[in-house]
C-alpha cells in the first residue's frame, strides 16, 4: 500500500488532501507513515516527530487509528484470498503473494492488475504492485514505480535489474551491513556479484551466502503463509523525560500488560524478556534476559523489564522512550517443565 496510514487519514479527512499529513505524535513522538506531499521535504517514518515539524513547518500531525487501519487491512487481505490462499502478510499494508499454481490462464502481471483496481474500488486507495519470480525481486520491484505504481521483473532482466541498484536499496541489507559493504568497496550489485562466495562469508557468516545469492537473482525463499511471529513488543516515547527510577518502573507496567496481551491472545509464550531504553539525547541500548523456561504472566515480565532497567537507567540526560520485547516463542503449553527454580542469564 502507498503510504497507508497517511493515505487512510487522506482518505477519510478531504481537508488533508494534498497537504502534508504525518500519522504520529507531535511532540515527543515519532513519525508512523507520511503523505507523498510530506516526504517531498524528506520527512520519513520512524524519524523523530520534532524533526519533521523542522523540515516541514507545514506538516499536519494525525493520531494513529489502528483499528481503522486493521479494518481496511482486512478488506485488501479478503481481495488476495480471491486469487491464491499463498498470503505471506509482512505487516498491515503488504504482504507477498504465491501465483505460480493459481494463474488460471492468466499472467501474474494481468492478476496484480487487477488486485490493484480492487483495491481502489474497495477502499479508495492506491497500491503498487511488484512482479517477479521470487521474493526478493518482486519486493525490489513494488518500490520501484511507487505510488501507484506496477513494475515488472522477468527471470531473463533478474540479475541485470540487482547490478544496476545501490546496496542501500537492498531489501534484507540494512544501513548497519550496507555500511559494512561500502567499507569493502560494495557500493552497487554489480560490486556484490564480484565477491566470492568464501569472501562472503568471512564477513558476514550465515547471511553470506544470501548475498552472494541475491546479487545473482536468486532467492529460494518460499511463500509462507503460516509464517511464526518471532517476537511480541510495544514501546513508548514520552512527553517529558523519565528521570526518577520509580518513574521509569511504572511507566514499563502498561508496556508489560500489553506485551502479555497480545501473546496470550495468540495463545504464545515467550522466554526472553528485552528492553528497549532510548535517551534523551537519541543515544539507544538494549538488555535481554532470556530463561530456561517460558514467562507464565505479565507480572513475571515486568520484573525482567524492571532488573534490566535498573543498571542503565541513570543518565544525565534522561529516558525518552522505553520499550519490551517478548521472543524465544512457542505455543503456550509446549514443554510444560516440573516446577524448579529457573536459571537466569543476561544476553547483552
Amino acid at each position: 500500500m502507498d503510504a497507508f496510514y497517511a493515505s487512510v487519514e487522506q482518505r477519510d479527512d478531504p481537508a488533508l488532501r494534498g497537504r502534508p499529513v504525518a500519522v504520529g505524535g507531535i511532540q515527543r513522538g515519532v513519525v508512523a507513515a507520511a503523505s507523498y506531499e510530506a516526504r517531498r521535504f524528506g520527512v520519513r517514518s520512524a524519524m523523530p516527530s520534532m524533526r519533521a515539524m523542522r523540515l516541514c513547518p507545514d506538516l499536519i500531525f494525525v493520531k494513529p487509528r489502528f483499528d481503522v487501519y486493521r479494518a481496511v487491512s482486512q478488506q485488501i487481505r479478503e481481495i488476495f484470498a480471491d486469487y491464491t490462499p499463498l498470503i505471506e502478510p509482512l505487516s498491515l499494508d503488504e504482504a507477498y503473494l504465491d501465483l505460480t499454481d493459481h494463474l488460471e490462464g492468466r499472467t501474474a502481471t494481468r492478476i496484480a492488475q487487477e488486485i490493484r483496481a480492487r483495491i481502489r474500488e474497495v477502499t479508495g486507495l492506491t497500491a503498487s504492485a511488484g512482479v517477479s519470480y521470487n521474493k526478493f525481486l518482486a519486493k525490489l520491484a513494488s518500490d520501484q514505480r511507487k505510488p501507484d505504481g506496477l513494475f515488472v521483473i522477468p527471470p531473463e532482466a533478474g540479475a541485470e535489474f540487482v547490478q544496476s541498484l545501490p546496496i542501500g536499496r537492498f531489501h534484507g541489507v540494512g544501513p548497519a551491513t550496507a555500511a559494512r559493504m561500502q567499507a569493502h568497496g560494495i557500493e552497487t550489485g554489480a560490486d556484490l556479484l564480484r565477491q566470492s562466495l568464501e569472501f562472503l562469508t568471512a564477513r558476514f557468516g550465515k547471511s553470506g551466502q544470501f548475498y552472494w545469492n541475491i546479487a545473482r537473482g536468486i532467492d529460494h525463499r518460499e511463500v509462507r503463509p503460516d509464517r511464526i511471529r518471532k517476537s511480541i513488543g510495544a514501546e513508548n516515547t514520552y512527553f517529558e523525560d523519565l528521570r526518577r527510577i520509580e518513574d521509569a518502573e511504572a511507566a514499563l507496567a502498561p508496556l508489560a500488560e500489553k506485551v502479555w496481551r497480545h501473546a496470550d491472545k495468540a495463545g504464545r509464550q515467550g522466554r526472553t524478556v528485552t528492553l528497549k531504553v532510548k535517551y534523551g539525547d537519541f543515544r539507544q541500548i538494549t538488555r535481554a534476559r532470556s530463561l530456561a523456561q517460558p514467562l507464565r504472566d505479565q507480572a513475571a515480565i515486568l520484573a525482567i523489564a524492571c532488573e534490566l532497567l535498573a543498571p542503565v537507567f541513570a543518565d544525565p540526560h534522561g529516558v525518552r522512550l522505553l520499550g519490551i520485547t517478548l521472543s524465544g516463542l512457542e505455543l503456550r503449553g509446549q514443554g510444560e517443565p516440573p516446577p524448579q527454580q529457573l536459571g537466569l542469564f543476561d544476553q547483552a
